[in-house]
């Protein structure tokens, strides 16, 4: 199963990276939200094998997901992979620069079950397939205009 979408942000490329890769932000962000977090590895370095243990109810159910940096490449973008619960899933945000002052995001999200479980767990994501994909266009779209407003805050 996969998701995607692209959001233009009014904002230099490294500027728009620096704020998507504020991994400490992004932290505080999940933690407010419920999420249960243990974070390995070097936030200076996130190149060197920057984890996450993530912990969270979804569905009623806890679930617990290994989250690991794949790739970081300044700054055109990152792939984040996770396995738990069932289900690997991969993320894959990509900057390009439209112009001097405009970047576009684009974020891919697929999601494979490796159990039967994962299995269930994806089928009915299948079934309500048009509703999440309008929600996570819906949440990159604010995403942006909060990177957008915090960007242009500290100029």
């Amino acid at each position: 199963m996969e998701f995607h979408s692209k959001e233009d942000i009014d904002a230099p490329i490294a500027e728009v990276f620096g704020a998507i890769s504020d991994f400490a932000m992004l932290e505080r962000s999940a933690l407010r939200r419920g999420i249960e977090l243990q974070r390995s590895g070097d936030l200076a370095r996130p190149e060197d094998g920057l984890a996450w243990d993530l912990a969270f109810r979804f569905r009623g159910k806890p679930r617990e997901i290994k989250l690991t940096m794949a790739s970081y490449a300044p700054p055109s973008g990152m792939v984040l992979e996770g396995s738990g619960s069932g289900v690997d899933g991969r993320t894959e945000v990509e900057l390009l620069a439209l112009s001097p002052q405009r970047t576009r995001m684009s974020v891919r999200l697929k999601l494979s079950p490796t159990s039967l479980t994962g299995r269930l767990l994806v089928q009915s994501l299948k079934l309500a397939r048009s509703n999440l994909n309008r929600r996570f266009k819906l949440r990159l779209a604010d995403y942006a205009r909060i990177t957008e407003e915090r960007l242009s805050r500290s100029a």
